[in-house]
């Protein structure tokens, strides 16, 4: 073999090393989300939270909700969403905290990275109609990143405040409302009014919020 022919394996070897440990680097990339209630008075129902490639968000603002997303927000059932998720072929994983979170506490999580690039995450916030924390579709953090998210009506349900269509152990009401028109759109949600029948549940000096209304803190980590 002559020593031009050695050069060019040698080069060919190299590269292949160099992609194979890219790719492996990718498929090792793993994180830590760390999500913080910084409500007063509403608890979030199981948190999603999902890496994918890019594409389609959770929602898009003003137009209206998908079924998948509208049943989080009505009810905080994550599991229609996570099929819905998962079926596009472009997650790498999608998960749930499996538990409610109270205002002020924290909830920390991890989740595979892969080859996705991009970091979704829903809640519901209870005792509200429709109402669900979000972020939709951000960045994933070469090292790591802090996020504020707001407060979304899923525009799917009427914000009639009334318990016997509201979730949850304030309310303790009905969550999806299939049958009922909402606004039809996804916007900034306007919190509570205490516009319903029982003013001392969904009291708005204890219910309300300002927005934002979590904090979420990316890290990459080794697994």
């Amino acid at each position: 073999m002559s020593g031009s022919m050695k050069k060019n394996m040698y080069r060919l070897l190299i590269a292949s090393a160099v992609i194979i440990s890219a790719n492996v680097y990718a498929s090792e990339r793993n994180y830590e989300i760390s999500i913080t209630n910084l409500t007063r008075g509403q608890t979030f129902t199981p948190v999603l939270i999902a890496t994918h490639k890019r594409g389609p968000g959770l929602f898009t603002l003003g137009a209206p909700a998908s079924a998948p997303l509208a049943t989080i927000a009505e009810s905080g059932n994550p599991a229609p969403l996570t099929e819905a998720l998962e079926s596009t072929g472009r997650t790498t994983e999608v998960k749930n905290s499996g538990a409610l979170l109270a205002p002020g506490a924290t909830v920390t999580m991890k989740i595979k990275g892969g080859h996705a690039r991009y970091f979704s995450m829903a809640a519901m916030l209870i005792p509200t109609n429709d109402a669900f924390v979000a972020l939709n579709g951000i960045r994933l953090p070469k090292k790591s990143s802090t996020h504020l998210a707001m407060a979304y009506d899923a525009g799917s349900e009427p914000n009639d405040e009334l318990c016997a269509n509201i979730p949850g152990p304030v309310c303790g009401g009905e969550g999806a409302s299939p049958d009922e028109g909402g606004e039809g759109y996804v916007h900034v949600h306007a919190g509570i009014h205490s516009t319903g029948d029982d003013i001392n549940l969904l009291n708005s000096a204890e219910r309300d919020w300002r927005n934002p209304v979590a904090l979420i803190k990316i890290k990459r980590i080794k697994r």
